[in-house]
């Protein structure tokens, strides 16, 4: 049988073999796009005021990175808790204010029910308290994806400089499933960048 499987794979034609393997990375080229369209299309819309982060991560390249309100939080009820691996995903309750600025109402281990216009997001756990153990700390730092935008050559310093003065804020698209991607960019309140659906 391995012969014969053998023997069938040697008379395909390299060019054929060849075109197969183009039209594979392709299609996970096309799923790539399709899934981010997918959020930026069908996911609700969340407003994140953005805060300055360590100087020694302003801007690497053409990419400018941000830190948010909803990056430190108390563990709450998780605090001391088990978990299941050292960095794991967990799911946090966005809520509204009086500004329209989605604000965490509490963290979870695992999806809850939420009602419009709460939001849930899904992020990955990445401080662990210095501990070997597999627990939730106290304060948790959590990334979700959300925290590096390219931008045009020339661009980042001005973006660096209204980050650091709480005048940008990131417009997050959120499917009911937690994941996020950036959506636009606010400058005072004004669209400034607009992340297109492919």
């Amino acid at each position: 049988m391995i012969e014969s499987i053998a023997n069938f794979g040697g008379r395909i034609p390299k060019a054929v073999l060849f075109g197969a393997a183009i039209l594979l990375q392709c299609a996970l080229l096309v799923l790539m796009v399709a899934d981010r369209m997918q959020i930026l299309r069908g996911g609700t819309e969340v407003t994140l005021q953005t805060r300055p982060v360590d100087p020694r991560d302003l801007l690497r390249g053409d990419y400018v990175t941000l830190g948010y309100d909803i990056t430190q939080l108390p563990a709450g009820a998780l605090a001391g808790q088990p978990s299941a691996e050292r960095n794991p995903i967990v799911f946090v309750k966005l809520a509204p204010d009086a500004n329209g600025l989605y604000q965490a109402v509490s963290v979870h281990a695992a999806p809850v029910a939420v009602t419009a216009p709460d939001v849930l997001i899904r992020g990955r756990v990445t401080y662990s308290c210095g501990s070997t153990g597999r627990t939730f700390c106290d304060r948790l730092t959590i990334r979700y994806g959300l925290e590096n935008y390219f931008v045009p050559e020339g661009e980042g310093r001005k973006l660096e400089q209204a980050r650091n003065q709480q005048q940008l804020r990131v417009v997050a698209a959120v499917l009911p499933s937690g994941r996020a991607a950036i959506k636009r960019l606010l400058l005072e309140g004004e669209p400034v960048y607009e992340e297109p659906w492919y």
